[in-house]
């Protein structure tokens, strides 16, 4: 394949996974957590280097692409992770521990929570949930990308 088809392939790809969250975000009502968001950002950057390599051919511009495609799949690695307690989240992103805490610093770390905690699953297929399909996707598209640097 050319490197062209493979760069819009991984373009395609990042989309088609931003457009899959904001569908079950906008359509099905899942409020995503803040991991996420964070899953998010490594296909907009993605997206971009991708758009520019387009036309502005250049390999670094590509291997940027991989790497933004890359950090979505290993902060996937971690969310996966923290959905199944195998570790702990971040303490942005885990519901608050209320053990020993008096009813107003109870009040205090309810109201401080995030909206959606990063422990949860709040759909899954397969017994895979988002989280585990983006660590896959997101590696697959970067490799899309590194076929890209390696295509003439």
């Amino acid at each position: 394949m050319n490197r062209r088809l493979l760069t819009l392939l991984g373009i395609l790809g990042s989309a088609g996974l931003l457009l899959g969250a904001l569908y079950f975000q906008y359509v099905r009502g899942l409020l995503p957590c803040q991991l996420c968001y964070w899953q998010r950002y490594g296909h907009v950057g993605a997206m971009i280097f991708g758009v520019v390599a387009l036309f502005v051919p250049n390999r670094i511009l590509l291997g940027l692409g991989a790497l933004a495609a890359l950090s979505s799949s290993v902060i996937g690695i971690f969310h996966s992770g923290v959905e199944r307690q195998w570790w702990d989240g971040l303490k942005s992103c885990s519901a608050p521990a209320l053990e020993g805490l008096s009813p107003e610093e109870a009040m205090e770390a309810i109201m401080n929570a995030p909206m959606v905690p990063c422990d949860q699953i709040p759909w899954q297929m397969f017994g895979l949930s988002m989280a585990n399909y983006n660590v896959f996707a997101s590696a697959a598209i970067a490799g899309l990308f590194v076929l890209a640097i390696r295509a003439r």
